[in-house]
């Protein structure tokens, strides 16, 4: 037990412990690089509008904060934008993998470190960008962005890729007591592909309160929505529903947020 960590980090710390062990031959495998380089763009894909986002910031010689690193495969394909990248994650098995697949790719511009997001080690104003993909619904948000604020140089992008929901559809759809006892059961091995899929203990989607936070701290460049039916009944794989569930969020704009449960923005630290 880590004294230094809170009952959820340590939460956090645990499970991802036996999800690295689960995944040890990720160190082997070399990182895809066409979400960074295929001139082809999925513009319904989440993900690759994350990428498209970071595309357009022109990252040569920046320093990118990767924050959440995982096994490695963000700061990997940062990194092959020519960025100097800094991942880092609060599982140091998770981190050892990183380590060792980018010493057996030769990715020499990127370091991995082992820590939480409520407490990073890294110098004031040293970041020009921070990558936060999935990450801010395992954290504790306020105390997360008081340190992307400060660890990042004046005037430095957040670009983010976050589960998220409304509190009007948790209120009065997800937590519906059919959803969640009947429901839900029943689409979740449908949609994750698994019995046991990736969810941890303590984790759940930001809501509208929560990214409010986020836009208290960036001016917003760009924001986009995802993700209507796709994650909820039906599962990512599905091309053609995913086109048109970022379609329909595209044309209803701004108004897209009350619906959508994924949300891509870039923007600037006030």
């Amino acid at each position: 037990m880590d004294a230094s960590l809170t009952e959820r980090q340590q939460r956090e710390k645990e499970f991802h412990r036996q999800r690295a062990q689960d995944h040890k031959h990720r160190a082997a495998q070399a990182v895809a690089l066409d979400v960074v380089s295929s001139p082809d763009r999925r513009w319904w894909n989440a993900y690759w509008s994350t990428y498209d986002m970071l595309r357009k910031l022109d990252l040569a010689g920046k320093k990118v904060l990767v924050s959440g690193c995982g096994f490695g495969e963000d700061a990997i394909r940062v990194a092959s934008l020519g960025a100097e990248v800094y991942g880092f994650d609060i599982s140091p098995d998770s981190v050892e993998i990183c380590r060792e697949r980018a010493q057996r790719f030769d990715c020499r511009n990127v370091h991995f470190d082992v820590m939480p997001s409520e407490k990073m080690t890294y110098e004031d104003n040293f970041f020009d960008v921070v990558l936060c993909i999935d990450i801010l619904h395992h954290v504790d948000i306020p105390k997360t962005l008081s340190e992307f604020q400060r660890v990042l140089k004046p005037g430095g992008r957040i670009v983010g890729d976050e589960l998220y929901t409304h509190g009007l559809i948790e209120r009065n759809f997800r937590r519906n007591a059919l959803v969640e006892k009947v429901l839900y059961p029943l689409m979740a091995k449908y949609i994750y592909g698994s019995e046991t899929p990736y969810i941890t203990e303590d984790e759940h989607k930001i809501d509208d309160k929560e990214f409010a936070l986020v836009q208290q701290l960036v001016t917003l460049q760009e924001v986009k929505y995802f993700n209507v039916f796709v994650g909820r009944i039906v599962p990512d794989r599905s091309i053609s529903i995913s086109k048109i569930d970022r379609a329909l969020l595209s044309c209803l704009g701004s108004t897209g947020r009350f619906l959508c449960g994924r949300i891509v923005f870039d923007g600037t630290v006030n």
